[in-house]
């Protein structure tokens, strides 16, 4: 289990806010997939850390990427770019905050479809 799933877990039973990892991904034949991704920031987690995002947040321009996250348009640093093939085929974003605002820890290109 990763930090940010203990954090959650720790904050549903603080505050009795829903935490993302109920469960649900347990069984799933990727979850070793996701487990294992990792960026120059560290690993990404798994799929119950990360938020998929809609084709409209997130754009490329010249070999950079941008994403819409909490109402901030956020570069994406080039170290924080998932480089191996998207097993999936959506977009992903794994974010951490710094100072109050969203920052890209993972960002994984879906395929624009």
């Amino acid at each position: 289990m990763c930090a940010a799933t203990l954090l959650g877990l720790m904050t549903l039973l603080a505050t009795s806010a829903l935490a993302r990892d109920d469960g649900r991904y347990a069984n799933s034949p990727l979850k070793p997939w996701f487990e294992s991704l990792h960026s120059e920031f560290g690993q990404c987690c798994s799929d119950a850390d990360g938020y998929v995002v809609a084709d409209v947040d997130w754009e490329s321009d010249k070999g950079r990427y941008r994403v819409h996250l909490d109402d901030e348009w956020v570069v994406v640093p080039d170290g924080a770019v998932i480089t191996e093939p998207n097993k999936i085929g959506r977009t992903m974003v794994w974010k951490h905050y710094i100072d109050g605002h969203p920052r890209v820890r993972c960002f994984m290109p879906g395929s624009m479809t």
